[in-house]
Parts: C-alpha cells; sequence; structure tokens
C-alpha cells in the first residue's frame, strides 16, 4: 500500500507536530485502510473506492463514537444524521465520486451483512455505513457509473493496518486540488496530554481548490506554480476522516472534526460555494458491545475537555500535512472534460527548492 514518491516531510518541508511510525490514520490502533483502483485510460476511467474500518480486528458490531461537521454541505456524506443524533455509527466509511455513493454503499452494507453475520441473523439489525464523496467528473467518465457494489466490497476485503498509499489511489484516483493532480493523502500525529500519549490520524479525498489559493506552510505556492491551470472557479470538494484513540464522547468528536475546516483553511481554501467540504472524527477508545446488548447504565472513560486543546491542533496539523502528501503524490492525468487537457502532479523539485 506504499507510493514510492517522497513525501512532503521527505522533500524537506517543516511541518510542526510529532507524528507516528506510518504518518498516517493507521497509526490509530486498529484502524484499517483498503483501496480498489480503478484506471482504464483508454475510456476515460480514473476513480475507486476508499475503505476505512475503524475497528479493524473485530469480527463482530460495535459502536463507534462519532461526531461530524459540515464546513460547506455541496456533497454528501451518508449517515449523519444518526451520527449527530446518537454519537455513533456502526461499520465502515467508504469514500467514492459523487455518482457511485449508492452502489459503494449496497457494497458495504452487503459486506456488514457477510462479515457480522450472526449479528444480521439474530437481531433486527440494520446497517447504515457512512459514505462520502467528492466529484471526480474532470479526469473521469464518472456518468459511466463505473464503481460497482463489488469494488466497495473488494476495498473493504483489502484493508490493514501499516503505510497507506496517496495520491491516485481509491476514491482519490480522479481528483484535483489546487489544480494541481489530488486524491488520497494521510498524515498523524502523537499527543500527549496528562500522563498518557494519544493519537490522532487523518485521512483525506483532496478535490477541492484553485491554483491561486494554495498556500503550503505560509508559502504562497500557488502564486509561484502557476503554469497548467485548470479551472475558473472551484469545482470540487474535500472530504475528512479523523481518527483518534483518544477517549472523546460525541460532543467532543464533533469539535475535533470542526477542526479539519482549519486544516483546510491552513492550505488556502476558503470553502467555497461548489466545495462539499464534510468531515467526520472517530474515536476508537471505550470498546463496548452494542447498545442493545449493554446494561440499563452505560459508563464510559472520556477526556477532560479544559485539556483537549493539544488534540485540536494535532487534528489541525495532520489535516494540513495530509493535503500536502495528497498533492505532492500526483501525476499527471489526461483530462475527459474537456478532453485533450492534463491535470499536472505538483512539481516536487520545485517544491523542495521552495524550502530549502
Amino acid at each position: 500500500m506504499t507510493s514510492a514518491k517522497p513525501r512532503a516531510r521527505d522533500l524537506g518541508l517543516p511541518f510542526h507536530g510529532t507524528p507516528g511510525p506510518y504518518n498516517a490514520i493507521t497509526d490509530v490502533a486498529g484502524v484499517h485502510v483498503g483501496f480498489t483502483t480503478l484506471t482504464v485510460a483508454d475510456k476515460g476511467i480514473r476513480t475507486g473506492v476508499t475503505a476505512i474500518i475503524p475497528r479493524g480486528e473485530d469480527t463482530g458490531p460495535k459502536p463507534v463514537w462519532a461526531g461530524q461537521y459540515s464546513l460547506n454541505g455541496n456533497g454528501e456524506m451518508t449517515g449523519t444524521h444518526w451520527i449527530n443524533d446518537a454519537g455513533y455509527f456502526v461499520g465502515p466509511i467508504c469514500v467514492t465520486n459523487t455518482h457511485s455513493v449508492g452502489m459503494v454503499h449496497h457494497g458495504a452494507t452487503r459486506w456488514m451483512i457477510d462479515t457480522y453475520a450472526d449479528f444480521f441473523r439474530d437481531e433486527h439489525a440494520w446497517a447504515m455505513p457512512v459514505v462520502a464523496e467528492t466529484y471526480d467528473g474532470v479526469l473521469n467518465d464518472i456518468n459511466g457509473q463505473h464503481v460497482t457494489a463489488e469494488h466497495a466490497i473488494s476495498a473493504l476485503h483489502a484493508a490493514r493496518s501499516g503505510p497507506v498509499a496517496e495520491g491516485s489511489t481509491g476514491g482519490g484516483n480522479g481528483m484535483i486540488c489546487y489544480e494541481f493532480k489530488g486524491g488520497t493523502g494521510t498524515s498523524s500525529r502523537h499527543v500527549p496530554i496528562g500522563n498518557e500519549t494519544y493519537t490522532i490520524g487523518a485521512l483525506v479525498q483532496a478535490n477541492h481548490g484553485i491554483r491561486p489559493w494554495l498556500n503550503i506552510l505560509g508559502r504562497p505556492v500557488g502564486e509561484t506554480l502557476t503554469e497548467g491551470r485548470l479551472l475558473a472557479q472551484e469545482t470540487g470538494s474535500i472530504i475528512v476522516i479523523l481518527a483518534t484513540d483518544a477517549p472523546l464522547g460525541a460532543l467532543s468528536l464533533r469539535q475535533v472534526a470542526k477542526r479539519a475546516a482549519i486544516g483546510v483553511g491552513r492550505g488556502g481554501s476558503p470553502g467555497g460555494n461548489n466545495s462539499g467540504d464534510i468531515f467526520i472524527a472517530f474515536s476508537v477508545a471505550n470498546n463496548q458491545s452494542m447498545p442493545q446488548k449493554e446494561a440499563a447504565i452505560i459508563t464510559r472513560s472520556e477526556l477532560n475537555p479544559e485539556l483537549i486543546d493539544p488534540l485540536y491542533l494535532a487534528a489541525v496539523e495532520s489535516v494540513e500535512e495530509a493535503v500536502v502528501n495528497a498533492l505532492v503524490a500526483g501525476e499527471n492525468a489526461a483530462t475527459v472534460k474537456p478532453p485533450g487537457q492534463t491535470c499536472f502532479g505538483i512539481d516536487t523539485d520545485v517544491l523542495r527548492g521552495i524550502f530549502a
């Protein structure tokens, strides 16, 4: 699942904070990531599915405590009504393109029914996976609906811990970021609070922004790298998934999800009108049974909100770096709408020189 290209830190970009060993969302113990990547260049197909399983080692369903926030709602993330009411979800998170949400939801539901077979056979169980999207119609024949339920199932079966491939992988395959080739990016931070060290990790599907907006670590990179522009205005979106092992409740996790907006904003985007900037944060702490199986009184531990600021900062930093990791992994791709143009990957040699 690793990429051969250097990541942002390999180029000498001086990001703050201490990442985990993979500098990825999979640094949060138990979080697994998998991909199905579909590329048929002569047919204009460049798309896929990214799958995140919060409790990848579990064979049975368990609640995952979560909070959700939308900076701009021009997009979709299923299951969020229940997250906002109940403070948890069950099952995977998948990310794909705008016209494939239904197929991926169907596949993720099938995966849940098969994976948690006893639960769905014996209980009045229902599946409500989280499926999010961004628009890849510039680089992909999005109207062809080439993603199937089986592709989502394959991505879920491929989910593992360890390094995470970035750029044109999974749902990020056809995405554009600040008019460069974008896609999947990830990063993580270790966060000491009290007597414990927690981990927070971000995974983004970066498909947002226009070139003049682009800032990297405060440098106006978009004003320097002006060639090869594609868009007159923003037409994309960004999905952010934040995972942590810090014990947080739904309200605190919604506050963490909000901080993704600051991480995205550090890159220069104001969250344009055409952009679906939709974020979710979840915690794998408080590993418990389904609420139907719990006692009348449920006891969970929770981090004191008065001590949460370092986790907020780590969320901002990991999102900021994840977007840049998506950018530096990008490679040139041909457009399909309009045809005959090229979406260029960012010139990493020039970027390295800017920060030399």
